[in-house]
């Protein structure tokens, strides 16, 4: 059980954190008793992939990812962000 610590919001986002626990709870979800369930990534659809950031280094022009567990899929886009030369 972790410690309890001084609150160091704003006055204003304390106000706004007490207007939102105080706000009634939602009712439960009407379901069918025969229902089948589903995964939420179904009711989700098809979603671009997320981008995800990799340390590389450059040797003679080629990036090579230092994390060798990393495996990028076939065809994927990269951004190569490079500190300066000086």
């Amino acid at each position: 059980m972790s410690s309890p610590q001084s609150d160091h919001r704003s006055p204003a986002r304390r106000a706004q954190d007490e207007k939102i626990a105080a706000e009634p709870q939602l009712a439960p979800l009407d379901v069918p008793a025969d229902a089948v369930p589903s995964p939420l990534e179904s009711h989700l659809g098809p979603r671009p992939r997320r981008p995800l950031a990799v340390a590389g280094i450059v040797e003679n022009g080629v990036v090579r990812l230092l994390d060798p567990t990393i495996k990028l899929p076939e065809h994927s886009r990269v951004i190569i962000v490079a500190a300066d030369q000086s």
